[in-house]
């Protein structure tokens, strides 16, 4: 429920909070999760809040509830929730959800749509929902998700009420490695097989041990080191904010500083020995570039190979 986030996020629980007693919510909220990695779960608490009809923001106040079991069993009928299909969110989802929002709430008076990336709305898909958002419907709530607000278009920022979600300090949470990655990079996403989140972490990690001793010969056996493991786009954008997190504690292992997620070992003080603080800092900067034309129809086998040359300087 909403009160188990009143110390982790203090300033959007009492807004949400005041905003629900008093039936002030907004038609539509555009929450910045940034480095917050259990936004999802907050937002089916803020949810559940929202569509509770006694306002009830505790679980201990609230007793054995039917609909909040129904909502965490995913099957509430008023509730939807909308994620990329592959990068992108589709203008036929979201035509889709039009249609089957157009009737009336079959149970209490309030639907709720969620949008998980509203930074992946493009032009076409954001269209399709500006009418949602420009002729709020009374009984009708829009919550959408965005690491940075500034990546969602600016038609659809100015017609939401902006929340900003505080930050995780991932290095407090007592997590293995393994377990913190799987937080920044996947969330609590149930539908995803966690050993094999697991293996393709190792995997990653792998190629680029194999890479700070190999340099531009990685080239040569990308196929067994890379392509065998990590194929789809959403694969990728993980792989590279892994990388980003594992150079980034190879440079916290540089300036003696604490590391966030990986505890230094022989590979992290190896890298560190034999690349310099501003070698490092490219590596990431570049790693943080190319991370960026994921989400475009770049091919992937291109895109490593650049990756490659880049960290090498040779692009």
């Amino acid at each position: 429920m909403l009160d188990s986030y009143k110390n982790s996020q203090p300033i959007v629980y009492k807004i949400l909070k005041n905003a629900i007693l008093n039936d002030k919510c907004s038609h539509a909220y555009l929450i910045e999760t940034g480095g917050f990695y259990d936004s999802i779960n907050f937002t089916m608490s803020f949810v559940k809040s929202l569509l509770c009809p006694l306002k009830k923001l505790a679980k201990e106040n609230c007793g054995n509830c039917h609909q909040c079991e129904v909502i965490d069993s995913g099957n509430f009928p008023e509730i939807e929730i909308i994620k990329p299909d592959g990068l992108w969110v589709k203008k036929e989802q979201l035509q889709n959800l039009q249609k089957e929002f157009n009737t009336k709430a079959l149970i209490g008076n309030k639907r709720v749509y969620i949008i998980t990336k509203a930074d992946r709305l493009n032009k076409s898909s954001a269209n399709s929902i500006l009418k949602f958002l420009e002729e709020p419907d009374n009984n009708l709530v829009a919550i959408l998700l965005a690491d940075n607000i500034y990546n969602v278009l600016s038609t659809i920022r100015s017609r939401c009420q902006i929340l900003k979600l505080k930050s995780t300090d991932i290095s407090k949470e007592k997590l293995s490695t393994i377990e913190k990655l799987k937080q920044i990079t996947i969330g609590s996403n149930k539908e995803i097989d966690d050993e094999v989140v697991t293996n393709k972490i190792s995997k990653i990690i792998d190629f680029v041990n194999y890479y700070e001793k190999n340099h531009l010969n990685t080239m040569l056996y990308i196929g067994k080191l890379w392509n065998e493991y990590i194929t789809s786009k959403e694969e990728f954008e993980m792989a590279f904010e892994i990388m980003i997190n594992y150079y980034k504690d190879i440079l916290n292992y540089s300036l003696n500083k604490p590391s966030e997620i990986f505890t230094p070992n022989d590979d992290i003080k190896n890298i560190s020995k034999n690349n310099d603080i501003n070698e490092l800092c490219q590596k990431i900067n570049k790693l943080v570039e190319l991370k960026d034309l994921i989400k475009y129809n770049i091919n992937t086998n291109l895109l490593m190979d650049k990756l490659i040359m880049s960290l090498e300087g040779v692009v």
